[in-house]
Formats: structure tokens, C-alpha cells, sequence
């Protein structure tokens, strides 16, 4: 990382973009404008694993404490599918991701949930027991 980047990173965006408005490839730090893009990648990726185990943690809790449920995880449910689906159509390709991390973003959820809600882990099934398609559908809870 360069000296500039590690001191004022807003100021090196700056100083980049107009570079490269300025067609000026030459005083571009090629190698770490191309670490930052495949950074906003990760970021993105790492916003849908987020919002998707956040969304599992609820729906685990929708289904296995029905006497807690509450408007706020209905709202934190709505709110995870809404940021999902924001995600998606700004990045279409991030579908498939999310089909990926399906799996793994369940077994954080169900560790997650266990520890909150003081239930054994083994209370909570090994595989997501939601269908995808429902797992995103707006007007879905599990019984």
C-alpha cells in the first residue's frame, strides 16, 4: 500500500478517479486501484452472507418460538430480504452466490440461534430446512 492510500484513502480515490478521467495511466497505482476493485466485490459478497444468515437467525426463531414472535423480527426479516434483493439487482450474478452460500450461511444462523435463544444446538435441523425460493419470498414465514 502506498503511502498516500494508507494516509488519506478518500483523497486517493479522489486523486485516482480524476486520473483516470484524465486518461493520466501512468500516475495511476494500477496495482492498488485493482486490490480496491476486487475489495468492493468482497464487500458485496460479504453484505449477502450477512443479510442471509441474519434473515436464517429470524426465521429459525419465527419457526422454533412461536410464542416470542414479535413485529421486530417480522420487520428484520422484511428488511433482510429488501437489502438481498437491492444487492441482487445492482449485481444479478450475485444469485448464484447466493444459492452458495445457502448452506453455510444456515449452519452460522442455527449456531447463531442456539446460543440466543439457549436451545440445544441439536433442537435445530443439520440443513436449512426452508426451501430457497421461499427463503427470499416476501410474503413467506415458516410454521
Amino acid at each position: 500500500m502506498n503511502g498516500d492510500h494508507a494516509t488519506d484513502f478518500n483523497d486517493w480515490l479522489g486523486r485516482t478517479a480524476r486520473l483516470i478521467r484524465e486518461r493520466r495511466w501512468q500516475e495511476v497505482d494500477a496495482e492498488q486501484l485493482a486490490d480496491e476493485v476486487e475489495d468492493l466485490g468482497k464487500s458485496e459478497r460479504r453484505g449477502i452472507a450477512s443479510q442471509l444468515t441474519r434473515l436464517l437467525v429470524h426465521l429459525l426463531k419465527w419457526r422454533h418460538q412461536p410464542e416470542r414472535r414479535s413485529d421486530g423480527w417480522q420487520d428484520s426479516i422484511a428488511d433482510s430480504r429488501l437489502q438481498i434483493q437491492l444487492a441482487i439487482e445492482d449485481s444479478p450474478s450475485l444469485r448464484d452466490y447466493l444459492a452458495q452460500q445457502l448452506d453455510p450461511c444456515y449452519q452460522r444462523a442455527r449456531r447463531a440461534v442456539a446460543k440466543q435463544t439457549g436451545l440445544p444446538l441439536r433442537v435445530f435441523p443439520e440443513t436449512c430446512p426452508f426451501p430457497p425460493q421461499d427463503v427470499l419470498s416476501e410474503d413467506w414465514l415458516p410454521m
